[in-house]
């Protein structure tokens, strides 16, 4: 009886042991910060930033109105950026080249030729009516550009301290901002 005992009670306690080391980690992911991320990047290379950051502030009549318009716009500035600003000189560089193709593939979206599929890049659709060098071209541009957003999910990641593994979900995230209809 003795033994048996001793053999209940050892299996207890690692079966409890065995139970608290499984505790799930729940890993954070920031999805509204990449979101925000995602809509003003997206916004910037195709060219729909509504709001002009160099339009000027109306002269108040009163300087302590003045000075205090000043410092609320300074603060609502600082806020809204240190959410949702992510910048390096790789985002940076990336940003100029994608501007530059989209403006070359934005004929091509509005055609259908180009669409975006759901993990965030571009595929071809129907090449209605292309030649074989046309279609060749934007077949190139279309893998320039996709390598360029693999880059620049890795380092929105990077920058907003997002694991490695959850690349895609940044991915999943952008491809709802480029699905988005084109202008």
């Amino acid at each position: 009886m003795k033994f048996s005992r001793k053999v209940l009670w050892m299996a207890v306690f690692f079966s409890s042991i065995l139970i608290f080391a499984c505790v799930t980690i729940n890993i954070y992911f920031p999805a509204e910060k990449v979101e925000a991320v995602a809509g003003e990047i997206v916004d910037e290379i195709r060219g729909k930033n509504g709001i002009d950051k160099e339009t000027p502030v109306k002269k108040e009549k009163s300087s302590l109105l003045r000075g205090k318009t000043v410092i609320a716009l300074t603060m609502s500035n600082a806020w809204a950026e240190g959410v949702t600003a992510v910048s390096n000189p790789t985002i940076r560089a990336l940003k100029k080249k994608m501007k530059a193709r989209y403006i070359q593939m934005k004929p091509y979206y509005q055609k259908g030729i180009l669409t975006e599929n759901v993990n965030g890049y571009v595929l071809l659709g129907k090449p209605k009516g292309l030649g074989l060098k046309r279609k060749r071209d934007l077949k190139s541009l279309i893998d320039a550009e996709n390598r360029d957003r693999q880059i620049l999910y890795k380092e929105v990641a990077k920058a907003l301290k997002i694991d490695p593994n959850q690349i895609k979900k940044v991915a999943g995230i952008f491809a709802k901002e480029w699905k988005k209809p084109v202008r």
